[in-house]
């Protein structure tokens, strides 16, 4: 096991936490630091644990054991108003149970700035149709939710993480449903936010895209293994052809590097 040491800059940080689930232990003892600035990239099998990691590591399920701090200050010490404008999730999926229109669904990413029983401002409504701008759903504010295409209502759940604006931002699977054009556009907008100095922390399953974009890489082997550090280092042929039971080779050029299986 690796793991970047837990420096106090650090925005996130866990110590020897296991993620188990029924008699699985999936994770095993992760320890790591999540950097502002950063972007992290999570890779591992289907069941792997990825998803209830992500959950894990910001407090919608309790850890088997281990801790978790944030800013700081042990992650179950934070009131939940307070630690949703500075944490925010992107669920796999989005569910939409009552009719809503995409500037109203982007606006919930708000709700966590507003006080009770207040409306959102007009700064909220800029705020929540400059994120619809930035992935390209400006244009369609007005169309019901439920109307969407699947890659469609991604952009929109991707639009409300970026209106709630938080330090951190957690991802599972974020280009998923989203053509080839939209998820390059969508990685370039959270390598901007973590290079303007959030952090941002993400699941994926294109190896090619993760070194493009991942500053970190953590691999999750599914059986309480795990491995992080720098994506240079972490990802090559010998690692991820363990990671995915599969052979694969690295394809390399000017600036860039993939990997295929062969």
């Amino acid at each position: 096991m690796n793991a970047l040491a837990n420096a106090p800059a650090a925005l996130l940080s866990c110590s020897d936490l296991d993620v188990r689930v029924a008699d699985r232990m999936l994770v095993r003892q992760l320890t790591l630091a999540i950097q502002r600035g950063t972007m992290t990239c999570v890779l591992g099998r289907n069941g792997a644990g990825k998803t209830l990691t992500l959950h894990t590591l910001c407090g919608l399920r309790a850890p088997a054991a281990g801790s978790l701090l944030f800013d700081g200050r042990p992650l179950d010490d934070w009131p939940r108003r307070p630690l949703a404008r500075q944490l925010g999730l992107l669920s796999q999926t989005s569910e939409d149970p009552f009719p809503s229109s995409v500037l109203d669904t982007t606006l919930i990413g708000r709700h966590p700035h507003i006080g009770f029983w207040q409306w959102e401002s007009e700064s909220d409504r800029a705020i929540a149709r400059a994120a619809l701008q930035s992935v390209d759903m400006d244009t369609l504010e007005t169309r019901e939710i439920d109307t969407l295409s699947g890659g469609e209502r991604r952009r929109v759940a991707i639009a409300t993480l970026l209106a709630q604006d938080p330090e951190l931002m957690l991802l599972d699977e974020p280009i998923n449903h989203l053509d080839p054009q939209h998820q390059i556009d969508v990685l370039r907008l959270l390598r901007a936010r973590a290079d303007a100095g959030r952090a941002v922390v993400m699941s994926l399953h294109d190896i090619g895209l993760a070194t493009r974009f991942g500053d970190q890489a953590l691999l999750l082997f599914g059986n309480g293994e795990w491995l992080h550090g720098p994506v240079q280092r972490v990802l090559n042929e010998a690692t991820i052809s363990r990671l995915y039971g599969v052979t694969v080779r690295e394809l390399t050029w000017e600036g860039g590097r993939t990997f295929v299986t062969v």
